[in-house]
């Protein structure tokens, strides 16, 4: 069976889980934006703000609040996690590897392990607002946490500097 996609069957998936699942005790269940930890500038490489919910007890993924102001962008980087940013406001575009897609308040952008990518804030005068989760802490238990970031360059700048999507150092 397939874990997803057109192999992926529901009702087999269902049926493979305990019949006995225990409550989490996990706590707190509930994370306010008033406590949302900003990550220093120094650990950020480009013009963004990361706020992450930190104190949510999640295991294998890490959830964050992502700010880029009007005209700016991230840095271009990859890594080993897979990303989902949703935008809670705002329109841009990324680049992701070869591609370069336009997005807006709604919608989703994923972002595929070790592709180079870059995020743009398309507007003048708005911020864009992103809820992005990442599978990293599930890579760090595994010892499988990387990422590389190249700076405000373009994918080929990246490429150049430190080699294409298949190359791991």
């Amino acid at each position: 069976m397939g874990t997803s996609g057109a192999g992926f069957d529901l009702g087999e998936f269902l049926g493979a889980i305990s019949d006995t699942v225990r409550p989490s005790t996990a706590r707190p269940v509930v994370v306010h934006a008033d406590e949302l930890e900003t990550l220093p500038a120094g650990q950020i490489h480009n013009p963004t703000t990361l706020a992450i919910a930190g104190k949510l007890p999640t295991a294998t993924f890490e959830i964050f609040r992502q700010s880029i102001p009007p005209g700016e962008s991230s840095d271009m980087q990859r890594h080993y996690h897979e990303t989902v940013h949703y935008v809670i406001a705002g329109r841009g575009h990324s680049d992701v590897e070869d591609d370069t897609e336009s997005w807006a308040t709604g919608d989703f952008i994923y972002t595929p392990p070790w592709t180079w990518h870059r995020h743009y804030n398309d507007s003048a005068d708005e911020p864009v607002e992103f809820l992005t989760i990442e599978n990293s802490r599930l890579l760090a238990a595994l010892g499988l946490a990387r990422r590389q970031s190249a700076g405000l360059v373009t994918v080929e700048e990246a490429r150049i500097a430190h080699g294409g999507p298949e190359e791991r150092t």
